[in-house]
């Protein structure tokens, strides 16, 4: 991809950010019951504790992701979704990096995450893992679930 990915703190106000969360979570919910569902809605997205990110090429929303500041010194990766039309263009890798970069200078030392377990979810699993994630237990309220996986990185 020869276009510049732009990335920029999001309000969650904007029709195509609205509109590709909803995508998100129905794209959970159709590969996962709703009992092993961790996507966080609008509301959720809007905590203190979240900042949420968009990522954007040529005027197009692209992506999205969020970072959840669990204490002082941990996160979870949360919200991560390219929109279909880019996908395999690198915007996903584009919004990893960034929001490590953030957790890092926020004096975050470990990002967490859940992901689906399911083959939709095995392009994130390998985005994540040659990001230096791996494999853990469950973290904070989650339990083990034959639907999710959970991975952690050291910052």
């Amino acid at each position: 991809m020869n276009s510049t990915i732009e990335i920029r703190v999001d309000d969650l106000s904007g029709d195509a950010t609205r509109a590709l969360i909803t995508a998100h979570l129905h794209g959970m919910h159709d590969s996962s019951p709703p009992e092993s569902v961790h996507a966080l809605d609008l509301d959720g997205l809007r905590h203190p504790a979240v900042t949420f990110w968009s990522a954007w090429i040529d005027g197009r929303l692209a992506g999205i992701g969020a970072l959840k500041r669990l204490d002082a010194e941990r996160g979870e990766l949360k919200s991560m979704r390219v929109d279909d039309r880019f996908r395999g263009t690198g915007v996903g890798r584009a919004l990893l990096r960034h929001i490590i970069d953030v957790a890092r200078e926020r004096g975050m030392a470990s990002l967490w995450l859940e992901t689906g377990s399911t083959d939709e979810f095995l392009p994130a699993q390998r985005l994540y893992e040659s990001e230096g994630f791996v494999q853990c237990g469950p973290f904070e309220d989650y339990v083990l679930d034959p639907y999710s996986i959970f991975l952690t990185r050291a910052l």
